[in-house]
């Protein structure tokens, strides 16, 4: 089973405040989130930018499209995203159109699932359509509410989705201890935010991460 690759989630309302922890965690990150929040702020500078920066590095442009799929992906990959996301709800014309751009750029497509939404059907469809990655999260609002588990439904639908051919990302608030949950899952992705962003030491939190994956993963 391959070891899962690290994804920093710059999710800030500004784009120094997202370089800051970037430029300190990037020796021990894999991929590099522009999150929503950050490109609602920033707009699609902000991949640029860190493009500029970060050449050899994957860039996620979070903007979780909706529809007007080849517009809203062909602006992201020409400002140099590697990947570009579409939410679960998005038509499957929207997502085709997403994956044939995606194709034409050398990019891949990421499908974000909601917490309560998951279709396998609709899912084989996205692989079929060339979607190569799917995320499977506990989102913001759910840590809120206060529910912090990685339930039995996650793990099987992280087996799932692998089975299918995707790669799968997990995210939702990850923090070192969560990872023994997906011992002998195959995850490919995971999400770390708040906690390499957030730190006061994104290096060494971006570091303890790769530890415990490599731990995990061995």
């Amino acid at each position: 089973m391959n070891r899962p690759r690290l994804q920093i989630a710059l999710d800030k309302v500004d784009l120094p405040s997202a370089l800051a922890p970037l430029q300190k965690a990037a020796p021990s990150i894999d991929i590099i989130e522009c999150g929503t929040v950050l490109i609602l702020a920033e707009g699609l500078r902000a991949v640029r930018e860190i493009r500029a920066l970060f050449p050899d590095k994957e860039i996620l442009a979070d903007i979780r499209i909706a529809e007007a799929g080849k517009l809203l992906s062909t602006m992201a990959f020409e400002a140099g995203a590697s990947l570009v996301s579409v939410v679960a709800g998005a038509s499957m014309t929207t997502v085709k159109q997403v994956c044939q751009v995606a194709a034409e750029h050398g990019g891949e497509v990421q499908i974000e699932l909601a917490d309560e939404w998951y279709d396998a059907g609709k899912a084989r469809q996205w692989r079929d359509a060339g979607a190569a990655h799917v995320i499977v999260k506990r989102s913001r609002d759910r840590e809120a509410a206060g529910d912090l588990s990685w339930g039995a439904a996650d793990l099987a639908r992280v087996d799932e989705l692998a089975a299918m051919g995707f790669t799968v990302t997990i995210t939702g608030g990850i923090k070192p201890h969560d990872l023994e949950t997906f011992r002998g899952h195959p995850v490919g992705i995971i999400i770390a935010g708040r906690s390499v962003a957030g730190s006061d030491d994104p290096l060494a939190a971006a570091d303890e991460l790769q530890a415990a994956i490599a731990q995990v993963w061995s």
